[in-house]
């Protein structure tokens, strides 16, 4: 196993990074110089500004030599223990744990722990309390110009280092649990992008060799036309008429491939802007699993009261396909849908034989790459995106998705609801 990740999702923008890391330099000038000049407090001026030039010189090495506009997973943590270690020594100067600014040595581990993988982030926590504990007990004190000193007990002395632990591991934990679902989501979202632009390209090419067979279609037909012309005028030329025979044959080949590349075989030219009713997607998408799965689908279309035509839509047929997918991987044998519509709206209700919806996800459902557990087996089968992809493109659609486990037979449902007025809008 690898320690660092390598997935895209895990790395940190440089120039976000580079610009952060500007406006912590130049705070620390400012600090430094105010408080060395303006209110006389004494400490090792030089050695503070060398450390402080020490950071510029690593941003200029990312401006200028590091190429890459991502910093990887390796790269960001040898850079942020480069700024913990700076800040640390620079706070080490400067009265140590006692320093106000000890908190910013919280940053660039909290900073890290939305964007970077979980094996780096408990590195860089590890290192963090290790700098605060080593302030806590060594550092260069700081003289300060009052007369009147405010003293505070060890009690309270040693609080601090206590707090700001307690506070690092609270903002990391939240921000890696915050950072990780962002990343699922972003990567099922590309997925799911990915997806589509696939079924959309898939679909012009479709359409564009529909198109292509509907406008052969008819120099093949004259073609055709002619050689059997040819053959009545030149019947008693065995040769050509051998030509001839194999023209034809060959025209007749090429209809049959035309035919098989049209996305229906109608043969109106109008076709692939055809209209469908829920009933027609239903069937459609049905038909592409029967070819496949050795499962049973029994569709009901008997309260279909209300059919309406509908605009074919790339993501209503994905969406239903994924949610009908699920259902045939799911079940033991059987899948049932049923179509219901009335004059207000349409319902889809999808049900399988198979163990149904675990109770530990039910409150998660729609989320992505969630996972079934089989207790019989004790082995995970991976919802995958399937739900989470056809929820969302089914909502994006104006649907309302409700899942839950079924009352009527063993395995989940699924139902599907659009008002009719919603679907007239697609």
């Amino acid at each position: 196993m690898k320690f660092f990740e390598t997935s895209k999702y895990f790395s940190l923008k440089k120039s976000t990074y580079i610009s952060l890391r500007w406006i912590g330099i130049i705070g620390q000038l400012i600090s430094i110089n105010i408080v060395y000049f303006y209110f006389n407090f004494e400490f090792n001026f030089i050695y503070a500004n060398i450390v402080i030039f020490f950071g510029i010189l690593s941003n200029f090495y990312l401006i200028y030599i590091y190429s890459k506009t991502q910093l990887s997973d390796r790269s960001s943590l040898i850079f942020l223990i480069i700024d913990i270690f700076q800040l640390g020594t620079l706070i080490y100067l400067t009265g140590g744990i006692a320093n106000p600014f000890i908190i910013f040595l919280l940053i660039p581990t909290v900073f890290a722990s939305s964007n970077l993988g979980l094996r780096t982030n408990i590195l860089l926590v590890t290192i963090t309390v290790l700098v605060i504990i080593f302030l806590t007990f060594y550092s260069e004190d700081l003289p300060k110009p009052l007369s009147n000193h405010f003293h505070v007990s060890l009690y309270w002395y040693y609080s601090i280092p206590i707090a700001l632990i307690v506070a690092l591991i609270f903002l990391n934990f939240f921000a890696i649990t915050f950072g990780a679902e962002s990343r699922i989501r972003k990567e099922a979202l590309t997925k799911m992008e990915e997806i589509m632009a696939k079924e959309h390209e898939m679909l012009s090419l479709g359409g564009q060799a529909a198109a292509a067979a509907h406008s052969l279609g008819t120099p093949l037909s004259t073609i055709k036309i002619i050689t059997h012309e040819l053959m009545k005028q030149l019947k008693d030329n065995k040769d050509v008429v051998q030509d001839i025979e194999l023209l034809s044959s060959q025209v007749e080949r090429c209809n049959q491939i035309l035919k098989r590349l049209t996305l229906n075989p109608i043969e109106e030219d109008d076709f692939i802007d055809e209209n469908l009713t829920m009933k027609d997607y239903l069937k459609e998408i049905v038909s592409s699993f029967k070819e496949t799965s050795d499962k049973e689908f029994f569709l009901n279309f008997d309260n279909d009261l209300n059919p309406i035509k509908i605009i074919r839509t790339v993501e209503i047929v994905y969406g239903l396909r994924n949610f009908i997918g699920n259902a045939n991987k799911f079940s033991r044998s059987n899948i049932f849908i049923n179509l219901k519509s009335n004059e207000k709206s349409t319902e889809i209700m999808i049900i399988d034989d198979g163990e149904g919806f675990p109770s530990e996800i039910m409150s998660k459902i729609g989320e992505p790459y969630l996972k079934n557990v089989n207790e019989s087996s004790k082995e995970k089968s991976g919802l995958g995106l399937g739900i989470f992809i056809g929820k969302t493109l089914l909502e994006k659609n104006f649907a309302s998705i409700l899942c839950k486990n079924s009352k009527i037979k063993s395995g989940a449902e699924v139902t599907i609801i659009w008002s009719n007025e919603d679907l007239l809008k697609l």
